[in-house]
């Protein structure tokens, strides 16, 4: 193999293509990163047996050919090196010559064939989506996905296609997140599929602020994010995901307005006396147009408040910090309707438009007479 390209444009085709690499791995070509060339494009591919990266820049190819080179030591090659044209060599022994100006560097790559083959995704169904709804859509719901290995199928957002529209949901047993946007293409596909997390957040980081389209593929068992030069490939997550619609109240007894960053900035005041080792809930009490807040741990005591369009009638609740926080944040308007009942029922946060465009539920915490 030899070829030459711009520094940049390889040091970021090597970064992220890296995020897939395994960190040790018993397979040493997993550790490294598949470099293939084709006409005037180089492809580098990185793989962990559960989500890979593909991603194309433009090279002088001279002389083509594939070999695995480590990515840790590859990308601090990079990164140290002066700008201007790499000069890319590798002979019959697998000996890799790379030299930039005046560096020049010599490591030792491994036979294509040990890296293991990426899945192909031959797509049954696919649908474009703008990059930035993409984005933003992952990111907004991303932070509610489930940590917890016992139900598989929650560790992934679950994607719904119907009436032109797409739903993402993620759901971790205390709470829900979810965003919907039409697709800007008329589509009769009707779908659904779960989405591993890890692959959502390489999605999320990959995909742009940009009017350009991303296509989302679906195979058999896999998934294909492909945005720009790159893809994006996963298994799919399989099982029964929760049936969200009958965890959501129809009706509820209380509806309050209130600007999201007055209860952000009240959240994140009181939650200073909280920490993982210092763990209170929030006790939140809605009264004549206003929510106070407090909290209590051995850092001491807090409370705040902030102005509520509408009263529930001194409703006494309690709230973990840190989901109320992650909802907050990642709400895209700043008018929110926040609907209650009592103080074992969830908190469902809509935008006060009305447009459905997004819906975080929060389990409420049990507190005890005095704490907070």
């Amino acid at each position: 193999m030899k070829l030459n390209c711009d520094r940049s444009l390889l040091l970021n085709a090597v970064t992220i293509a890296s995020r897939t690499v395994a960190l040790k791995s018993t397979i040493g070509a997993l550790e490294g990163l598949l470099f293939e060339t084709g006409g005037t494009e180089l492809t580098v591919s990185g793989y962990n047996l559960k989500t890979g990266i593909r991603t194309k820049l433009e090279a002088d190819i001279v002389q083509e050919g594939r070999l695995v080179l480590n990515a840790r030591l590859l990308g601090e090659i990079l990164r140290k090196m002066p700008e201007g044209v790499v000069s890319f060599t590798s002979d019959a022994s697998l000996l890799v010559k790379l030299s930039c100006g005046m560096s020049y560097f010599e490591i030792m790559g491994i036979a294509a064939e040990e890296f293991p083959e990426l899945p192909s995704v031959e797509a049954q169904k696919s649908f474009r989506i703008q990059e930035k709804k993409l984005q933003s859509m992952i990111g907004e719901t991303l932070f509610a996905v489930s940590t917890n290995e016992s139900r598989p199928v929650h560790t992934g957002s679950l994607f719904e296609i119907a009436d032109g529209e797409l739903t993402v949901t993620s759901v971790d047993g205390y709470r829900l997140a979810q965003r919907r946007e039409k697709l800007d293409e008329p589509t009769e596909l009707t779908t659904s599929f779960v989405v591993p997390g890890a692959a959502l957040s390489e999605a999320q980081k990959v995909a742009g602020d940009s009017e350009e389209e991303a296509v989302v593929s679906l195979g058999a068992r896999h998934i294909m994010f492909s945005v720009g030069d790159t893809e994006i490939i996963s298994r799919r997550l399989e099982g029964e995901f929760l049936d969200y619609r009958k965890s959501v109240p129809k009706e509820s007894k209380f509806s309050l307005k209130a600007d999201r960053k007055l209860l952000l900035s009240v959240f994140e005041r009181v939650s200073l006396m909280i920490s993982e080792k210092y763990k209170s809930p929030v006790r939140c009490v809605f009264e004549n147009g206003l929510l106070k807040l407090s909290t209590a741990t051995a850092l001491g005591k807090a409370t705040d408040e902030c102005a509520l369009e509408g009263d529930a009638e001194g409703l006494e609740i309690g709230f973990n910090n840190r989901y109320m926080l992650d909802a907050l944040r990642a709400a895209p308007t700043d008018q929110l309707l926040l609907q209650l009942s009592g103080p074992t029922s969830p908190c469902v946060i809509l935008p006060e438009s009305g447009d459905g465009s997004f819906l975080y539920l929060i389990l409420p915490v049990r507190i005890r007479t005095g704490e907070g």
